[in-house]
């Protein structure tokens, strides 16, 4: 009987043992199960990290493929972009005709008649003939011949207005709008399927940042091209023009692009050959210090113009 009994406690302590080794045994497997699960989240963790990564990778690419482009290539493709949009605007007048005609500077006065002094004099014929007496730029801005420019470019009632385009043709324009608070007007001429310029967004614009410009410059080389930087920001001016009337102008874009008389009304582009500003104003014997009205500004004025 005592033999059962000890071989029973002995039983007993075994069974204990294996529940021992058992909770043991469960206890590891939980700290393993939670190590694994650790590691789990570790590797999730890094797998969004290495996506991120990755992605960062491409428009690191992107960008360095961009500024692989040589500074040349960027110019030229903008320019590309935007000259079928930018014309050159004429003005002419009919302008009195004169004959040279030689007379005595003392009339007829006796006294002098038999000197025979003549000198030349200038006087009207009666005739008038259709002359130049302008030039401006501007650029499309829609397919159906809309034109926006400068409405100092188109202010003389008693002229007419030719639109040279880049394929050489020339029309007429009409004049649709003058907007009363801006220099900013719209002109139109006839036919579809012009090439509009595309926009881009004046309120991203950065000191610093490089723009080019293209107009008409002194009325005579159409289509320059120039470059230079945006070199202030919201300029106030007042700015005067060939006939002695000023205007102020605010929140315009300073830049050292060269502008010259002519380049009125033509645009300011981005690198990428959006439009940034129309080229309004410069300063006369300055180191190219030339202004834009902001295409934010005008942007509101095109759409109510066009569509009233």
């Amino acid at each position: 009987m005592k033999r059962y009994i000890i071989f029973l406690v002995i039983i007993l302590l075994i069974a204990a043992s294996d529940i021992g080794g058992i909770m043991l045994y469960k206890k590891e497997a939980a700290k393993q199960q939670q190590s694994i699960n650790a590691s789990i989240a570790i590797i999730s963790a890094l797998q969004k990290e290495v996506t991120t990564l990755q992605a960062q990778l491409t428009l690191v690419s992107k960008q360095q493929s961009s500024v692989g482009m040589s500074a040349q290539e960027v110019v030229t493709s903008a320019v590309a972009k935007t000259t079928p949009s930018v014309v050159s605007i004429v003005i002419s007048e009919n302008v009195p005709q004169y004959r040279l005609v030689y007379k005595n500077p003392f009339g007829d006065d006796p006294f002098f008649k038999d000197f025979g002094i003549k000198v030349p004099v200038y006087e009207p014929t009666g005739e008038t003939q259709s002359q130049k007496v302008g030039a401006g730029s501007g650029f499309i801005i829609s397919s159906d011949g809309y034109i926006i420019t400068n409405k100092h470019v188109v202010a003389d009632t008693k002229a007419s207005y030719t639109v040279l385009l880049s394929n050489g043709k020339q029309q007429t324009a009409q004049i649709i709008y003058k907007d009363p608070a801006n220099d900013i007007a719209i002109i139109k001429i006839a036919g579809a399927n012009h090439q509009p310029v595309t926009f881009g967004n004046s309120k991203n614009l950065q000191l610093g940042q490089t723009v080019i410009a293209i107009g008409n410059a002194l009325g005579e080389y159409n289509n320059t091209v120039s470059m230079g930087i945006i070199s202030g920001l919201n300029r106030n001016i007042q700015a005067t023009n060939s006939n002695g009337s000023s205007e102020i102008l605010n929140g315009v874009i300073q830049t050292d692009a060269a502008i010259n008389p002519g380049n009125s009304g033509g645009p300011l582009l981005d690198l990428n050959g959006n439009v940034v500003g129309i080229n309004v104003a410069t300063v006369q014997g300055s180191s190219n210090i030339s202004f834009s009205i902001p295409e934010n500004t005008f942007r509101s004025i095109i759409k109510s113009a066009i569509n009233r």
